[in-house]
């Protein structure tokens, strides 16, 4: 599959612009990559672009129509996509991003006939690398573990490249820790918070900024 102008691997805190362009060249030519998040590593690619989805669905081995959670650098960007039905909702996002939290959302009629879903799930991640891509890309990330369905998630990097160098159009990496937990889902499509998944960040302590 690598058939972009980039270097396969690329550590980031070597040269943290030079892989910033290299993620978004990879981005907007419908490339599929892995990189660093708030938790373990992602596969990340245009959630507009169905050749990517598509690739991604093929890496995973996962049947196509489910969704994946979006990154986003933050509240003004996450506006263009999402309904916020209630301020409290709006100021609750404020309180708990960015985090390892993401959260389930009533998506604009434009953008849920582009993903061809009503709901999306968002987080603005606490990553640098995320925050500074989606952010000059002015548009959400794709995210999800970099796996196989039904295998567990892989987040160490030379494992990540004798598995999925050779299916991915790059990889980048770092040499910080990376958490191996998954972030915590929360369903907010109605008034009150709903816990889907339990992650790195209970959702009891979620709660306590609502």
């Amino acid at each position: 599959m690598n058939t972009f102008d980039v270097s396969i691997s690329t550590n980031i805190d070597d040269g943290f612009d030079d892989a910033i362009e290299k993620a978004m060249k990879l981005y907007l030519e419908g490339g599929v990559f892995v990189y660093p998040t708030d938790t373990i590593y992602g596969l990340g690619a245009n959630p507009f672009n169905e050749e990517a989805i598509r690739k991604v669905d093929e890496i995973k081995q996962r049947e196509s129509g489910k969704q994946y959670i979006l990154l986003i650098s933050d509240i003004n960007n996450l506006l263009k996509y999402v309904e916020i039905k209630y301020e409290k909702h709006h100021d609750f996002l404020l309180s708990i991003w960015p985090n390892p939290i993401s959260v389930v959302l009533p998506l604009n009629e434009k953008t849920s006939d582009l993903l061809g879903a009503p709901t999306a799930a968002f987080r603005i991640p606490n990553n640098k690398f995320c925050i500074k891509l989606t952010g000059k890309l002015g548009m959400p990330l794709l995210s999800t573990s970099v796996n196989k369905s039904n295998s567990p998630a892989l987040n160490d990097i030379s494992e990540i490249e004798a598995e999925f160098g050779d299916k991915v159009d790059g990889i980048f990496y770092t040499n910080k820790k990376i958490y191996h937990q998954a972030s915590t889902l929360i369903d907010l499509k109605g008034k009150e918070p709903v816990l889907l998944r339990e992650g790195k960040i209970k959702f009891k302590e979620i709660m306590e900024k609502f």
